[in-house]
């Protein structure tokens, strides 16, 4: 371990932005945001020339602290980069009449898609060829390199070949505002369409005899909204509205059932739902609704030939599985499948001809089991006791074989291929480390952490083995803890960059995720938020108290509402970090849910609660939301970032938050904002381009905890 480097401190003097008066009164109390201004008033569009040169000041403020380390930087983008596959491909997958494949050129940014015949011209032997790999008859469906090449930012979004294989809808997004435009492609001739769909979000849905296409569409505020129905050769002015969604707080989505007989649209918040179908024979036809929504009712819906399934929490909040006669999907026909269990959480289910493949999580770990139309069923067995396991990529409705994927904090991501008949699993692919990878060199734990009401929090770690846990080595802890997503204890070839220089690595299954199922989520939402906080910080209190690391050498992070997160810890607990990455953070709590205007303010009701209507919320909200509490006192060293066109944590909460740390610490610490100017909340689109933000964060923390050489 090298020694310390003395203190880094700013160069430059930092951005000082300007505090112009500007206050509110809500539920009798007054609330002062002298940085309002940084909202663009014409936003979405952003052109305001004092909160540019404001964003483009801290910008050339990062590059003057980060480019005297722009060798340590490039080193770890190096290391990172080594470890990619440069001709990294999916594994192929079968749907009708063709197999498909991504894959990437040796140095490209973005992804070629192709196809081939699914039958190959010398019987069996052609066949097994075909599903191994390309055939002399491979062609590409799609050029990404091609479509992207002069831009700053490009992103694939929905891709969607037609039934009988002949047309190619796909849609793209350029700014990352993730406002999708769609085009139809002739595979026959490569030629497109004349007709291009703006503003679109989510799946593109051909009806049965390629006629025609739904998509949906996202209004001024970019909440999804509307389902439309698109004839081809028709002007895209007169597409139908299927379906138009009312409520502010729901949202819109459209899916295919596994059978290809029913389109499904969704309409929903984070805690109700209401699905519609339609025959994709006829779409034309009017919806018919499955069970109309009523508060906190969550269910989905498939169609397995002669039935539908439903995954619904009518009964239990872990849920339970049902079925209805395939001409009755209406939830008086529900009859029991799979009963709800407080151990067992089903996470979601896929359908198949003669079996369902069902994700349940138990204890924290997840499991798929099969289930056969006579009762019988299997569970699949995987080689680790701690793992990460969903189902894959299966196209075929009637099929002996479940793709599956798998990995694990030291098993690098692995394609498995489960045979039914024999209960074999086949591995189809194990992701390549080109600059080499040793398992054995890593090891990783699971503990439960005491948090400060008694509650056990679990907590996945990994470090090298050589890594001592006496106090002395760096410890990095992850974080998320919101809308029910629990973060898997996958592999990272990333993270080695850490674990190579000593770092232990930790996750903080905080409550919030449904890592221990869905009472998990409820108990760090609403009125339990500031939980998710508080076991984050007793978690890394724990690994000190059990010598994974020691106070004030303690670097984390976390993204969107997890940036949430460290904004949140870090005020309440600021002695314990050595360094901070906050990634798009969700850190203007009241403001952003006070108002109504903003796409996710409504939806994101359920998640935090309403402060407009109820002054309970108001002022809990008030109490933990980081931009609100922020004082005069010391903080510790914080990376912060931001997406110019990021609809989902829009880029004033970022600014507005480092505007408002810059007035208030009394520390000479280092706290940096960088701002995406042609990107979203993704960041920036590249493969590459990502993994050199993952670098730079790396090496922040490197250079403000004082461990480079």
């Amino acid at each position: 371990m090298p020694e310390p480097t003395p203190e880094l401190k700013p160069i430059l003097d930092p951005p000082m932005a300007e505090q112009r008066p500007h206050s509110y009164t809500h539920h009798g109390i007054t609330i002062e945001d002298p940085w309002k201004w940084l909202r663009d008033a014409d936003y979405p569009t952003v052109d305001d020339e004092d909160v540019l040169a404001y964003l483009n000041a801290e910008n050339d403020y990062f590059e003057a602290n980060m480019s005297p380390h722009k060798e340590l930087t490039d080193a770890i983008f190096e290391e990172i980069k080594g470890r990619q596959q440069p001709d990294l491909a999916s594994v192929p997958w079968k749907d009708g009449d063709w197999y498909y494949q991504w894959k990437f050129g040796e140095e490209s940014q973005y992804r070629i898609w192709l196809r081939w015949p699914s039958v190959g011209l010398e019987g069996p032997e052609g066949d097994e060829a075909a599903r191994q790999g390309p055939t002399a008859e491979v062609t590409t469906l799609l050029d990404e390199p091609a479509l992207a090449e002069g831009l700053e930012y490009f992103r694939l979004g929905s891709l969607s070949v037609s039934n009988g294989g002949g047309l190619l809808a796909y849609a793209t997004d350029t700014d990352g505002s993730e406002r999708y435009k769609l085009v139809i492609k002739d595979l026959a001739t490569g030629e497109l369409l004349p007709e291009e769909i703006p503003n679109i979000i989510g799946r593109i849905v051909w009806s049965a005899d390629d006629s025609s296409l739904l998509y949906t569409v996202v209004d001024d505020n970019w909440r999804p909204w509307q389902v439309r129905r698109h004839v081809l050769g028709q002007p895209v002015e007169e597409d139908t509205i299927v379906y138009e969604e009312s409520d502010p707080g729901f949202f819109v989505g459209i899916g295919e059932s596994a059978s290809r007989e029913y389109i499904m649209i969704g309409a929903g918040d984070h805690v109700t739902s209401e699905v519609r179908l339609i025959p994709a024979a006829d779409l034309a036809a009017d919806p018919v609704v499955v069970s109309a929504r009523r508060a906190n009712h969550e269910y989905s819906i498939d169609h397995q030939g002669d039935r539908f399934i439903i995954r619904t929490n009518d009964t239990h909040k872990n849920f339970r599985l049902a079925t209805a006669p395939g001409d009755d999907p209406a939830e008086a026909a529900w009859q029991p499948l799979v009963d709800a269990s407080d151990s067992h959480y089903i996470t979601g289910f896929d359908t198949f001809k003669d079996f369902i493949a069902v994700e349940v999580r138990i204890d924290g770990l997840d499991n798929v089991r099969l289930m056969w139309r006579d009762g019988a069923v299997k569970s699949i067995e995987f080689p680790e006791s701690a793992y990460s396991a969903s189902v894959g990529r299966n196209r075929e409705f009637d099929t002996d074989t479940l793709r599956l994927y798998y990995d694990s904090m030291v098993t690098p991501s692995t394609v498995f291929d489960y045979h039914l008949s024999t209960e074999e699993l086949e591995v189809r692919q194990v992701q390549e480390v080109p600059s080499g990878y040793a398992a054995d060199e890593y090891v990783t734990d699971r503990l439960l952490a005491p948090a400060r009401d008694g509650v056990e929090v679990p907590v996945s770690i990994v470090r090298h083995r050589d890594t001592p846990v006496d106090g002395s080595a760096p410890l990095y802890i992850y974080g998320y803890g919101a809308y029910g997503y629990a973060i898997p204890p996958s592999f990272s070839t990333s993270r080695l960059s850490l674990l190579d220089r000593g770092f232990i690595y930790a996750i903080a299954h905080v409550r919030g995720g449904d890592d221990l199922g869905y009472h998990w989520y409820e108990a760090g939402k609403l009125d339990r938020r500031t939980n998710t906080f508080n076991d984050f910080v007793d978690v890394a209190r724990h690994l000190v108290n059990e010598r994974y690391g020691s106070e004030g050498r303690i670097a984390i992070a976390g993204g969107s509402a997890g940036g949430q997160l460290m904004g949140a810890v870090v005020n309440q607990s600021p002695e314990l970090w050595g360094a901070v990455a906050a990634h798009v953070p969700f850190v203007d709590v009241l403001n952003t849910m006070l108002d109504d205007t903003l796409p996710l303010t409504p939806i994101e009701w359920p998640e935090w609660g309403n402060p407009i209507e109820d002054p309970v919320v108001f002022d809990y909200i008030r109490s933990y939301s980081p931009y609100d509490q922020l004082t005069a006192r010391d903080y510790p060293p914080i990376l912060v970032t931001a997406g110019l066109n990021d609809p989902r944590v829009t880029y004033w909460e970022p600014a507005k938050y480092v505007a408002k740390l810059r007035a208030l610490k009394t520390d000479d610490n280092l706290v940096l904002l960088k701002t995406n100017m042609g990107a979203g909340h993704g960041g920036r689109s590249g493969r590459y381009d990502r993994l050199y933000e993952v670098a730079e964060e790396y090496a922040f923390m490197l250079v403000v905890m004082g461990l480079v050489e």
